[in-house]
């Protein structure tokens, strides 16, 4: 996959010197524009952009996967210049659709003019971790034939709750925060009331939206309606389409109540559901402004503000 992405990179460059130097590429203000979905791992991310890539032609935009080593969601501070650099001024890949398992990282501090426009998708943390812990050990069925890292690996998720086992361990809930909260040391120390505080205030002030699993298809309205230059006709893809949502980890057993109340005495546990729920009521509260139910269906409603008493007349 790097190789590819290594010679799709080089076509592009050698297309813009074939016929001398490089001449600079002035884009409409509909075109330039960047999402970025620093997608949280489990959470139906493949199955959202599976729905990106299938648009991507018609809509006429391009979708850009950010494979970093070993999946680590944190840059290197030269990265991160590297990153902001690419995203900001590779013109030829506006408009443009990034995603990948990379935390939050603030345009801002680089002295960005134009931030780019960030999304992303969270799920019930208990729910997540169950997801992950199968997938690591059965993968799912996108690429069934891959072989994961904790393949061969039988025990159940309630077995490991009840022996105390590190992959199932309430640390391993602390993940959907510090993927809000940034690239700040805090962020990533599991516990942290400041990065639960920091991902709250990125959730409101940095991002345009962000949707719950439980409700992927309510998400992918709101995005169709408010960001049509990307999402046109993904509502209809995700609720016709025979593949954008697909993906099911394989061998998934639910735990028992007995797991979760275990689960749910940590602290950790009690932080990481309470940005959930965070999420999950700002996600509300966007959708009963910008929706109607009418028979059981939802529809986006019109636009519910005009201008008037606009002076000096024109003659």
């Amino acid at each position: 996959e790097r190789a590819i992405a290594r010679h799709e990179v080089r076509e592009i460059e050698q297309r813009h010197t074939v016929d001398g130097p490089r001449q600079d590429v002035t884009l409409d203000e509909g075109d330039d524009v960047v999402i970025i979905y620093n997608r949280v791992p489990k959470t139906a991310s493949t199955s959202f952009t599976n729905i990106a890539y299938d648009l991507c032609a018609k809509n006429k935009y391009h979708v850009l996967h950010i494979n970093t080593t070993k999946n680590n969601p944190v840059m290197s501070l030269q990265d991160q210049v590297r990153f902001v650099k690419n995203v900001t001024s590779w013109k030829e890949m506006k408009p443009g659709f990034y995603h990948g398992h990379v935390s939050y990282l603030d345009f801002a501090k680089f002295g960005v003019k134009k931030k780019p426009i960030y999304i992303n998708v969270i799920r019930d943390p208990i729910e997540r971790l169950v997801s992950y812990y199968y997938f690591l050990r059965f993968g799912d069925d996108y690429r069934p034939g891959l072989r994961r890292r904790k393949q061969g690996d039988k025990k159940t998720f309630d077995e490991c709750v009840a022996a105390g086992g590190s992959d199932c361990a309430p640390e391993k809930l602390w993940l959907q925060i510090p993927f809000f909260c940034g690239h700040s040391s805090e962020c990533w120390n599991v516990g942290s009331r400041w990065a639960l505080e920091q991902a709250k205030y990125n959730l409101i002030n940095e991002y345009f939206l962000v949707g719950v699993t439980e409700e992927l298809e309510d998400f992918i309205m709101l995005l169709e309606a408010a960001l049509p230059r990307f999402f046109r006709g993904a509502t209809e893809l995700y609720r016709t389409g025979k593949k954008s949502h697909l993906r099911k980890t394989t061998e998934k057993k639910l735990p028992t109540k007995e797991t979760i109340a275990k689960l749910q005495q940590s602290e950790i546990w009690k932080m990481e559901n309470e940005f959930y729920e965070f999420a999950l009521e700002q996600f509300q509260f966007v959708r009963a402004h910008a929706v109607r139910e009418k028979d059981g269906e939802l529809y986006i409603l019109a636009q519910n503000f005009f201008y008037e008493k606009i002076y000096p007349k024109s003659n």
